[in-house]
């Protein structure tokens, strides 16, 4: 007799399982609605929050960090001051502060 029993529990088993499980999972769903916070506090992403303290910072200071196109300090003067050694770039900044002088 058992082994008939276990034949027919294995061959109806979702049909069985699936209401309990259903059951189980709506209590379950309904302990944490009760249980749970109802409302959680807004909060900025971290990139929200960089983009403000970036903000701030420019505010703060006056002056935006990039340099302007009117100034172009960034464009070098001739094709031969694109890549300079560190040695060579020294020499050229100390040409320069004694014609300034």
């Amino acid at each position: 007799m058992l082994p008939v029993v276990w034949a027919m529990l294995r061959s109806y088993a979702p049909i069985i399982l699936l209401p309990v499980s259903a059951v189980i999972g709506l209590i379950g769903y309904n302990l944490e609605a009760i249980l749970s916070d109802k409302y959680t506090p807004y909060k900025p992403s971290i990139e929200e929050q960089r983009e403000d303290r970036q903000l701030q910072e420019l505010g703060n200071n006056g002056s935006p960090l990039v340099e302007t196109l009117h100034e172009r300090k960034f464009v070098p003067k001739s094709i031969f001051e694109r890549n300079l050694s560190p040695k060579l770039e020294a020499k050229r900044l100390q040409q320069e502060q004694q014609h300034s002088v």
